[in-house]
């Protein structure tokens, strides 16, 4: 595979958008880029924004060389059972659905398409993104080189086995959630000290961007960076103490399996 092989878009949600925006940025041609969504405002939205093509799901998975399937849950039996007996047996298909194992991709097919798994996460939509990808059986080079270069252009991706892909879900691509819930919290409490919606939002937000920031670029770790800002009996350890006796390390252990155990129950 390379930036001339086909592409079909199977779902043009958000995510199929920043996936498409990869596929262009990595350097795939947008005429060999076919999209098939239900909703043809939306088809016709990106097709326009983007000058991708679109085209019946049948017609599109069958001239495909790489099949990226971008759909709900619950509408991945349904996909498969429409494609399996259309679909390119050549073609490579990328799943980006939470909890499908890569056996319940292809038991649904019926057929030997290699499968790779992909979970990703929201801030792909703005070039921030997680991914970790699985490899199936029948993967080649050539499919894993294509996927991991697209996909660099979303953010960052690694590979890991797909056993790991419910610690992944629970970690990457429930965590930028984990991240909002946290930030609605800071400004409720600062609201609650007396700030404005205005002022507590932008205080919040930069605080937590430029932290992010800090934490991606010194090259310190999380734990050093916490120690440098923590004074002894200053206001932050009075702060990090209240985390502490409400048991916060507890607290996101027990969030993080809840999602995995999810990810366990959609497979």
């Amino acid at each position: 595979m390379n930036q001339q092989s086909k592409v079909a878009v199977v779902g043009a949600g958000i995510m199929g958008e920043a996936l498409i925006s990869a596929l262009i940025s990595s350097g795939v041609n947008p005429d060999l880029i076919t999209i098939s969504e239900k909703r043809a405002d939306r088809s016709s939205e990106l097709t326009a924004m983007y000058s991708i093509k679109q085209a019946p799901l049948a017609t599109n998975v069958a001239a495909a060389d790489a099949v990226l399937l971008v759909v709900k849950p619950q509408d991945m039996a349904a996909v498969l059972e429409e494609i399996k007996g259309f679909i390119n047996p050549a073609a490579v298909v990328i799943t980006f659905v939470a909890g499908k194992t890569i056996s319940f991709i292809s038991s649904a097919l019926g057929t030997a398409n290699p499968v790779i798994r992909v979970m990703p996460n929201t801030p792909t939509m703005v070039g921030a993104g997680m991914a970790a990808a699985s490899m199936g059986v029948g993967v080649t080079g050539d499919h894993k080189k294509f996927v991991l270069g697209f996909l660099a252009a979303t953010g960052k991706v690694i590979e890991v086995s797909e056993d790991l892909q419910d610690a992944v879900t629970a970690t990457s691509g429930s965590g930028p959630a984990y991240f909002f819930a946290f930030v609605e919290a800071m400004v409720a409490g600062a609201k609650e000290l007396g700030l404005s919606q205005e002022d507590a939002t932008t205080l919040t937000i930069q605080t937590i961007v430029g932290a992010a920031k800090l934490l991606d670029e010194s090259g310190k770790s999380a734990t050093t960076l916490r120690e440098n800002v923590t004074s002894p009996n200053g206001t932050t350890a009075a702060a990090l103490a209240s985390f502490g006796s409400s048991d916060l390390n507890s607290m996101v252990a027990k969030a993080m399996k809840a999602a995995s155990h999810r990810s366990q129950e959609l497979a």
